[in-house]
């Protein structure tokens, strides 16, 4: 315990899943946490985990922000910072999921999912870097897939916005150069969270049958090791992906 201790921590996509599961760690792990949510019906779930982090002792909020919205993400990271301090870690995990043929996908579709994963990385990126430069110091940890390295049918714009994530982590972390600031990634594999709530249990099935590790992952397999590359332990980590995939596939 106490392994972010004094840190600020935003988090996107937080009010669920991996998200939420980051920021209450990061919480257990000493840091200040912002709770990032797009509004809406999940703005109640966000101030839970932020009530939840601040029944741990630790100091929390919540942070509305549509993370593809330029003028929105600009206020959030603001408005964090004059709440509970500058953004010491950004953790990018907000994400949708959407699936069709690519014959069938409207251009709609795939905009939104480019826009929320990739655009949203980068916006959210873009808007902490200038301060983590000036204090020479930072932590960016942006969310990839497993999928990112083998495709899946039906998810071009799932699979491609990850990839983005990954070259543009890459292309990040050779800007920032010799900077107390590392960029990673993490890549993980099939977790039981809501974005595979309306997935047919035999598609699950399907997919727990090639795991190497014979089951899908729950949340608690994936959050170490975001709080591994958060903390100072992973200081020599720079531009790298670890996944926490269960064998599903080999980096």
């Amino acid at each position: 315990m106490g392994m972010l201790d004094g840190r600020v921590a935003l988090v996107t996509g937080a009010a669920s899943g991996i998200g939420r599961g980051v920021a209450l760690a990061f919480a257990a792990e000493g840091a200040a946490v912002a709770v990032n949510h797009p509004g809406g019906d999940q703005a109640h779930a966000a101030a839970e985990v932020a009530d939840r982090a601040r029944a741990g002792g630790a100091r929390a909020m919540a942070a509305a922000a549509d993370v593809s919205d330029e003028q929105a993400v600009a206020d959030m990271v603001a408005a964090v910072e004059r709440e509970i301090g500058p953004v010491d870690i950004l953790v990018n995990c907000a994400g949708i999921a959407a699936s069709a043929p690519v014959e069938e996908m409207p251009a709609a579709t795939w905009d939104r999912v480019i826009a929320v994963h990739l655009r949203g990385t980068f916006l959210c990126t873009r808007a902490v870097l200038p301060g983590m430069y000036a204090r020479n110091r930072g932590r960016i940890i942006n969310t990839a897939s497993q999928l990112a390295y083998k495709g899946a049918p039906g998810f071009s714009a799932y699979t491609a916005a990850k990839g983005g994530i990954l070259s543009f982590s890459r292309s990040l972390a050779l800007e920032i150069g010799p900077r107390e600031i590392n960029v990673n990634v993490v890549a993980p594999g099939a977790t039981m969270t809501p974005m595979l709530e309306d997935v047919p249990r035999e598609v699950l099935e399907a997919i727990r049958q090639t795991i190497p590790r014979g089951r899908l992952a729950e949340v608690d397999d994936i959050v170490p090791t975001y709080v591994f590359l958060a903390s100072d332990r992973a200081r020599h980590y720079v531009g790298q992906c670890l996944s926490p995939n269960g064998g599903d596939v080999f980096l």
